[in-house]
């Protein structure tokens, strides 16, 4: 098939630091192609694929130029879709709500994927407005507060299984990895941390919005040795992060769509210890791969046993459900049953015009 990808601009693909829905992007594409498809990547310049790549923008937003309004940058992206769009079999959209008056239009089978939040003011009449709009959820629990939209299937996310290299020894640490706000929870990292006497590394995105937050509720706890900041980190230096760690805490707040870092931990043999909420009791098998809990007096309590669960076991469960190859062939079936469903509706067009004419034919002139 010929497929095209549209990627959001506000990092590279792969992202070159921190970036959850570029990267799941960069190993859709890559594995598509090692499938042998045809695939076309839309992004900003500074992304590699092994797909064929198709600049909009030459620098990811957010490491670029200061000041960029991303609406230019998205026209640009829509333009290019909308002048190749013919060229494609299928369109795959990972831009959320931004593309969807454009690819009603197009004539050409389209899906989008939903990464963010969906319980947000406004979203149920945006889903009203696009009702034959075919969307993909990244689990089942992003989609509840939009329960009439036209959802094809949910697709949880894959990473490529020799990407992280699995540690059995036990870690040394806690690890909290994310964004640097207060529904992320690492403030009850701190305070996990501290309450079951273990040392807490931080490797986390400061967003500049959130620059008063970490200075009033995080900055005073950064000691440098119990509870140690280490800025945002790659893909090099995440393998020894979470590998060497006792457990990533997720003491999240907040309805989480996915949560790709849990994976990245499982993929190291490293368990996961998180609130129940949004995906989390999807991806996370109690007692197996880490702990859930309610509290954080649960959560301290879950590092006293995490001598009970078996790194070998973590892995090995990683990648029975969490490897880029199932992500793939879902995403392949998605895709055949939307090119089938455009051949149809095209078919039932075609003969609908061919009883039109004749019609008109038989009428007196």
């Amino acid at each position: 098939m010929r497929i095209a990808q549209l990627a959001p601009l506000a990092e590279s693909v792969p992202p070159k630091l921190y970036g959850g829905t570029e990267r799941v992007v960069a190993w859709l594409v890559d594995g598509l192609v090692d499938r042998g498809h045809e695939v076309t990547l839309f992004a900003s310049g500074d992304s590699k694929t092994r797909g064929r790549l198709h600049s909009v923008w030459p620098r990811a937003l957010r490491l670029g130029r200061k000041g960029v309004d991303p609406n230019s940058a998205y026209a640009v992206l829509l333009q290019a879709i909308a002048r190749r769009a013919r060229e494609f079999d299928v369109i795959h959209s990972h831009i959320d709500w931004l593309a969807l008056p454009l690819l009603g239009r197009l004539g050409v089978p389209s899906l989008t994927t939903l990464h963010g939040r969906l319980d947000l003011p406004g979203l149920g009449d945006v889903i009203r407005a696009f009702p034959e709009t075919r969307f993909v959820s990244i689990s089942d629990h992003q989609r509840l507060p939009l329960r009439d939209a036209n959802w094809l299937a949910t697709v949880q996310h894959g990473l490529p299984p020799d990407l992280l290299r699995p540690s059995y020894a036990r870690g040394s640490y806690l690890a909290f990895l994310g964004r640097l706000t207060a529904e992320k929870g690492p403030e009850a990292a701190i305070r996990i941390a501290r309450a079951a006497e273990k040392p807490l590394r931080i490797a986390a995105k400061l967003p500049r919005a959130e620059t008063a937050y970490f200075k009033k509720n995080l900055e005073p706890h950064l000691d440098g040795k119990r509870v140690q900041l280490v800025g945002e980190i790659d893909e090099t230096r995440k393998q020894p992060f979470l590998a060497d760690a006792a457990a990533l805490l997720f003491p999240i707040t907040w309805p989480e769509p996915f949560g790709l870092v849990m994976i990245e931990a499982m993929a190291c043999g490293t368990p996961v210890i998180a609130f129940r909420f949004g995906s989390v009791p999807e991806v996370v098998e109690d007692g197996v791969t880490g702990f859930i809990v309610e509290s954080e007096l649960e959560a301290v309590a879950a590092v006293g046993k995490l001598d009970r669960l078996d790194r070998r076991t973590i892995r090995a469960r990683f990648e029975e459900r969490f490897s880029a190859q199932r992500m793939v062939g879902q995403y392949e079936d998605l895709y055949r049953e939307c090119v089938a469903a455009g051949s149809n509706r095209g078919s039932q067009a075609h003969h609908l015009n061919q009883r039109t004419a004749s019609c008109h034919s038989e009428l007196p002139g």
